[in-house]
């Protein structure tokens, strides 16, 4: 069991490697929306980096989805912008949440106040 324990550590860093959303605007544009999404995360290159988020509604419902397709090891934080996103009438709140290419979707989400 003693050397159970040092293993047990080795794995807590990893799920700091969360991706992080740092800040999430949203405008609206016509009848669709924009998002600005601003990540932090400690890409590492191919084999490592935050390549994805999406909007949800409150439920969790896929209203759009951004794909990151390459690292941004050397620019963190790092925003990027969804347009053309269709929101419910009467939506008042979204919440965005970030995936990276290890540990996929994070459990934890930002909530946009929609105005």
């Amino acid at each position: 069991m003693r050397y159970l324990i040092p293993f047990l550590f080795l794995a807590a860093p990893a799920l700091a490697d969360a991706p992080l959303i740092e800040k999430a605007t949203a405008r609206a544009s016509g009848d669709t929306w924009r998002f600005d999404v601003t990540i932090r995360h400690p890409d590492t290159g191919w084999d490592h980096y935050a390549d994805g988020w999406q909007v949800l509604d409150m439920q969790g419902n896929e209203l759009g989805m951004r794909v990151l397709h390459h690292p941004h090891e050397n620019e963190q934080p790092f925003t990027r912008s969804l347009g053309g996103v269709q929101i419910p009438a009467g939506t008042k709140q979204v919440q965005i949440r970030a995936r990276d290419s290890v540990h996929g979707w994070n459990a934890d989400t930002y909530v946009v106040d929609l105005e």
